[in-house]
């Protein structure tokens, strides 16, 4: 062979020109594509299943009840609270981080129970002694309870916080824990989905709820109807526990129940 063939050659050789075979593999590697991101999309899909199944479960059924169903399988609360945050994503302001600010401008000697704490960010945000309450406990400093039955103390905590937690069907018997675990003159706050308190929607007339809590042994500080995704309520504990108790009117809370996305 000559050196100009042999220089031809080479020449050819070394060409980025894509063949007929060059050009089918990628397009099969772009079809391969294709179904990676398609399963993607199932995988959210089942994932936000998944989380409506367990959200639905929480708000219908009591809280000893929850905490057997997460008891049972631990990984379903993690599942939940990957949708919680999907489904928080989209609100403008969250009321837990109202709650902290709240918190920022009380004493920070004040000892703080956060029922149904989930990230447990307010311990993670203020000076406070914060016991964090949850169903399951991911975190040695979360501890995982009934919230009708915690292990506090009477009379140990200056304010009780339930940041959209008031989801089992009795969840009057959360508050009456709260009670028993406040200090005389202690803060209860409360922050729920707005929907949950539009009697238009089939939600509950706030002034039922505030003064069901009040015949506890509350007082009705402030109701907080300025955003529009959800409501705070604030009270503070100034009688002994109602003996009528259990003969206190109860509005139902309709369950929250998350649309499809």
């Amino acid at each position: 062979m000559t050196d100009s063939k042999k220089r031809k050659r080479q020449r050819n050789h070394g060409t980025n020109k894509p063949t007929n075979n060059d050009s089918a593999s990628a397009a099969k590697r772009a079809k391969l594509k294709e179904p990676s991101a398609f399963l993607e999309k199932m995988r959210a899909r089942l994932s936000g299943g998944h989380f409506r199944m367990i959200n639905e479960k929480l708000y219908t059924c009591t809280g000893k009840e929850a905490l057997d169903y997460f008891q049972e399988d631990a990984s379903l609360f993690n599942l939940y609270h990957v949708g919680y945050k999907t489904q928080m994503s989209s609100w403008p302001e969250k009321p837990v981080n109202v709650i902290i600010k709240w918190l920022k401008k009380q004493s920070p000697s004040f000892a703080v129970a956060d029922f149904g704490c989930g990230e447990a960010l307010i311990a993670k945000s203020v000076k406070n002694t914060v016991f964090s309450l949850d169903l399951v406990s991911n975190d040695p400093k979360v501890i995982a309870c009934d919230m009708a039955n915690t292990p506090l103390d009477s009379l140990s905590v200056d304010v009780a916080v339930f940041c959209l937690s008031l989801m089992g069907t009795n969840y009057q018997s959360y508050i009456e824990e709260s009670y028993r675990v406040l200090k005389p003159g202690g803060w209860l706050l409360i922050a729920e989905v707005k929907s949950r308190f539009d009697p238009n929607t089939g939600g509950a007339d706030p002034e039922k709820f505030s003064n069901a809590i009040s015949e506890l042994g509350f007082k009705s500080v402030k109701q907080d109807f300025s955003n529009k995704m959800f409501v705070l309520f604030y009270f503070t504990k100034t009688e002994k526990l109602s003996s009528k108790r259990k003969e206190i009117e109860w509005p139902m809370l309709k369950p929250c129940l998350y649309k499809r996305r």
